[in-house]
C-alpha cells in the first residue's frame, strides 16, 4: 500500500515520514499485517496518509482540481486538498474518526448489505419497512449509484430490510464485511466525539471547492466545516447526487486517488461525461503525466 511511491517521490515519502501516531504506521501500510490493517482504527488514518502523499504528488506534477470530493473517509483527504486541513492533521483527525467509530459500534450486532438493481426509492420503502417492525434500526447508509444502494443498522432489522428489497426486485443483496453500521444514526456517539475534538481544530480557508457527502453538492451559507462531518458519520453518502453535481458543474475528467478502483465504477455507472483515471501506484502515476 504505496510502498512504490514511497521510495520513488519525496513528497509522499515527507509525507509518511511525517506521522506521528501510537503505531508505525508506514510499516502497516507496506507489510500488515492485514488484519491489523483492516480494522477501522488502523485503515483510516492509513487511507488518508496514502491519499495526502498522492495529493502531494500531483501537486508537485502542477495538476490542481476545480473541484474535490471523497467517499465517506475521502472527504478528509479532499479537506486536505482543499486547503481546510494540513495533510499531518488529516491523518490525526481520521485515526480520531477510526477510533471514535470503532467505539461506537462495540458490543452490537451490526450489519451493512449492498442493495443492487433496485430504484433508490424502492429500498427507502423497503427499509421503511422494516423499521417498522421494531427489530431495531436499518437505515440507507450508501447512494452510491443507480442501481447500488447501501443498507446499515442492527442486524435483524438490516435483513427484514433485505429480505423485503428482495421481495420488491432487488436482483442480489450482498453482506459487507464491516465493522460497524457506519453512515447511520447508531454512529452518534462518534458523532459526539467529533464535535468534541473539533473545538480544539483550526480549520483553514477552502481554497478548492468540496462537495460533502451527506449534502451530495456544495456547503450552503448556513453550513459549517464542522457540523457537516459531525453529521457525515451518521448519515448516507450521497455519491451518486455527488457524481450528478459534479456532471452540472461541468467537470469531464476526475483524477481517482486510491488505493482502488471503486469509485472510478461509481462514475461509470451514473455518466458518460466524465472520464475518470485511478490512480494508486508509481506506474499510473507516470501513465497520468503521459496522458496529461
Amino acid at each position: 500500500m504505496g510502498r512504490d511511491l514511497y521510495e520513488a517521490y519525496h513528497v509522499f515519502r515527507e509525507v509518511i515520514d511525517g506521522v506521528n501516531l501510537d503505531f508505525n504506521l508506514p510499516s502497516l501500510m507496506f507489510e500488515g499485517p492485514d488484519e491489523q490493517l483492516s480494522q477501522t482504527r488502523y485503515t483510516q488514518p492509513c487511507m488518508v496518509a496514502f491519499a495526502a502523499g498522492m495529493t502531494a504528488i500531483l501537486d508537485e506534477m502542477g495538476i490542481k482540481p476545480d473541484y474535490v470530493a471523497g467517499l465517506s473517509l475521502g472527504e478528509y483527504s479532499a479537506l486536505a486538498a482543499a486547503g481546510v486541513f494540513e495533510s499531518q492533521q488529516a491523518i490525526r483527525l481520521a485515526a480520531f474518526r477510526g477510533s471514535a467509530m470503532a467505539h461506537a459500534a462495540e458490543g452490537r450486532a451490526c450489519a451493512m448489505v449492498s442493495i443492487l438493481g433496485l430504484a433508490r426509492e424502492a429500498v427507502e420503502s423497503a427499509v421503511e419497512l422494516a423499521a417498522a417492525a421494531g427489530q431495531g434500526t436499518v437505515e440507507v447508509s450508501n447512494y452510491n449509484c443507480p442501481g447500488q444502494t447501501v443498507i446499515a443498522g442492527d442486524a435483524p432489522a438490516v435483513e427484514l430490510a433485505a429480505a423485503a428489497a428482495r421481495d420488491a426486485g432487488a436482483r442480489r443483496c450482498i453482506p459487507l464485511h464491516v465493522s460497524g453500521p457506519f453512515h447511520t444514526s447508531l454512529l452518534h456517539s462518534a458523532g459526539d466525539a467529533l464535535h468534541e475534538r473539533f473545538k480544539e481544530e483550526p480549520f483553514g480557508e477552502m481554497r478548492v471547492p468540496v462537495l460533502f457527502n451527506c449534502l451530495g453538492h456544495e456547503m450552503g451559507a448556513g453550513d459549517s466545516i464542522p457540523a457537516i462531518l459531525e453529521r457525515q458519520v451518521q448519515s448516507a453518502v450521497r455519491m451518486e447526487d455527488t457524481i450528478t453535481r459534479l456532471v452540472e458543474l461541468g467537470v469531464d475528467r476526475v483524477i481517482e486517488v486510491g488505493p482502488g478502483k471503486v469509485l472510478a465504477g461509481l462514475v461509470r455507472r451514473c455518466t458518460k461525461a466524465i472520464h475518470c483515471v485511478s490512480i494508486e501506484t508509481r506506474e499510473d502515476v507516470e501513465s497520468l503525466k503521459e496522458e496529461l
